[in-house]
Order: structure tokens, then sequence, then C-alpha cells
């Protein structure tokens, strides 16, 4: 799992690693099928297949028909915020009538799962994988295995899709590319490089070269410090960190992402990406989806954490998410871990610090 992780890093900016990461998920889930997916509110969507899919992709692409498939339209509306059968989401007669099914049911394809990864900048990016008919569902196993690489796929995710699914070409050309604030760090947090857009962000950030990174609010600048130092483990690190909006200025989340193999080289052998993007909810992705995705929250975790932010106790939320004080207490330890704070009152303070996250919390939770 660890060299596959390398690869969903890699891929991140060298698109052509895509394939091997796709095949590698395959293997470990017993799946046949596997296709990224960007959905945007103006745009037909775009993303990679593997070879034996890649005729039905560039169908699905072009023009209206993806709008017409039961499926994809009911992913897009739920947003799962883990791996999920997308058959228990249909009807019988929708399953059978989905012009997408049909298709694959005549080259042999049956159960899918699929899971969505909500960016700040609007898009939704949703990961599915296939198995061949006879082989049926998804055990339980298989969804864990492709869950626990969720994370690392929501990050990959996020720059594959600013970059287009292009590839990165070198370390100056590669942060204009992305079009957002970025630097490359060492592993010690030493800047390597920054782009203008983040030198310009003199009120968050305080680069310089051969210097360490910083970031100017004292609790976000301990999360990125403790992200950079932090090495894979069994504990999954802190690596979105929200920053409060200011006048001129919208909600940020820095991202901190590993520079793994190609990229690595690519980014004249740093060892680590830092990234902001703002808060920008669309129609296809709400505002209160991006708590999942930017902490790696499952969907009962995120659910506590934004009836927290409101202002309720732990007893009080517990009972509006539908589970006991006791399994609350257990889903605020992980939440805690998740996003590097330890107290309520730090959570809730950080999470309310972007308030883009928790609108419209009442309304969807």
């Amino acid at each position: 799992m660890d060299d596959l992780i390398d690869h969903i890093y890699e891929a991140a900016f060298v698109p052509e690693e895509w394939d091997r990461v796709l095949r590698g998920i395959n293997e470990i889930s017993g799946s046949i099928g596997a296709t990224i997916f960007v959905f945007s509110d103006n745009a037909p969507p775009r993303g990679r297949t593997l070879e034996n899919l890649q005729p039905l992709f560039d169908e699905f692409v072009k023009g209206d028909f993806w709008k017409f498939c039961d499926s994809v339209q009911r992913m897009c509306s739920l947003r799962p915020g883990s791996f999920v059968h997308v058959d228990d989401f249909m009807t019988a007669e929708e399953i059978e009538k989905d012009p997408v099914r049909i298709r694959l049911r005549e080259v042999g394809i049956g159960a899918h799962i699929c899971s969505a990864i909500p960016t700040p900048n609007g898009e939704l990016i949703t990961y599915v994988f296939q198995r061949a008919l006879a082989a049926g569902l998804y055990d339980q196993p298989a969804i864990d295995r492709l869950d626990y690489l969720r994370p690392h796929l929501a990050r990959a995710g996020l720059v594959a899709a600013r970059l287009g699914m292009e590839r990165a070409k070198a370390t100056v050309s590669g942060l204009k590319a992305l079009g957002l604030p970025a630097a490359v760090l060492t592993s010690s947090g030493h800047v390597l490089t920054a782009n203008t857009l983040l030198e310009e962000m003199s009120d968050v950030f305080l680069p310089a070269a051969r210097e360490r990174m910083s970031i100017v609010d004292p609790a976000a600048d301990a999360l990125l410090q403790q992200a950079i130092a932090e090495r894979r483990g069994a504990i999954p690190l802190v690596r979105s960190i929200p920053l409060p909006g200011k006048e001129g200025r919208p909600p940020l989340v820095v991202h901190v992402l590993p520079l793994r193999r190609a990229a690595h080289d690519i980014f004249s052998g740093g060892d680590v990406l830092v990234v902001a993007t703002t808060f920008s909810p669309s129609a296809v992705v709400p505002s209160v989806s991006l708590l999942n995705a930017l902490f790696d929250l499952t969907p009962a975790e995120a659910r506590l954490a934004t009836v927290l932010t409101s202002g309720r106790s732990l007893k009080i939320a517990a009972g509006e998410s539908g589970v006991t004080v006791k399994t609350a207490r257990t889903y605020l330890e992980r939440i805690f871990r998740k996003t590097g704070t330890h107290r309520q009152s730090e959570l809730v303070a950080l999470l309310k610090a972007a308030q883009p996250l928790s609108g419209g919390a009442s309304k969807n939770g």
C-alpha cells in the first residue's frame, strides 16, 4: 500500500502514472474497471480511465450523454464521503435502464463502487471502480482498502484537476500551471521556490528563499509545521489547514502534499508542496460537503463536527447526529486527530475560522 500511495502522489503531477495507480487499485480491490471523473458547473466532465473503458469514456464525456445516466446523477447528488455500492442508491428499474450500465453489462462489467471528493474551487472528483459481472459485489475488506487510500486520492486529485490532467513540466512552470499560490519545500520545511501568487500573500505566509516557511496565524502555523515534520504512519497526517478570511481576502485552506518519485524530480528535489485554495462552493459542491473532503472525516464524523460547529454540546450533537454519547466521544477523538486539535473549543474555533465550511449546515446536515 505504501508503494501505491507513492504512485498516487506522483500521478498528481505525472498523469501517465494514473494508469499504474488505477491498475494497482484494481488489483487490491478485485476490480476490472477504473475511472476518474472531474465534474464542474459549466464544463463537460473530464478525467482518465484505463484502456478497456476508453471508448465508453470518450463517448461519456462528449455532449450530454452523462446527464441521462441515473447512476452518475445520483452519485453527484449524494457525494458519498466513502466508497459505496452505487446500486444501493438506485432502484432495480434504474439499474436496468441506465445507459452506461447497459453498455458496461455488454462488456461483462457489473458491480460499481464510487466515492466523491469535493474540492474548494467547486469541482467534484469521483473515483469509480467496477467488478466483472461474475465477481458479484465488493466485500467489506475491499471497501476498507479503498477507503484507506481515499485521503491520498483526494489530495492528488485536487492537484491533478487543477493541472487539467496534464504533466507538470518543471518547477517554475509547474507552480504557474497550478494557478494557485504554491511553494516547494524541503523535508525540513525550507523553501526551495514559491510562485508569485504565494509571494504576494504576505498577510498569510512568511516565505523566504532557503528559510523555513511559516503562516502568520500561530495556530495554523503549528499545524503546518506538524504536517511537514510528520512521516507516514498509523495516524493520518494533518494536511488541510483552514485560515479565517479577512477584509479583502476570503477564507483559505492550506494543503500539504508529499512529492513522490518523478514529482520529486520535477520539482527540483523538493519533498513537500504547499498549496493554498479559496472556498468556492458551487451547485456541484455545496459548502457543507467540503468538511468531509478537507479533513478526511468519515460522513458520520463530518455530521458530528458540523453540529458541534453550530455551538451544540457533545450530548446534544450526539442526539442530533443519531448516535450515542459514547460513540460521539469516539468520533470526536478521531476528529481531533485528523484536524490537529485537542479540545472541543479548539475544534469549533478551527472550523468556524472558515465560515463557508459550516454555512448551510443545519439545512444539509
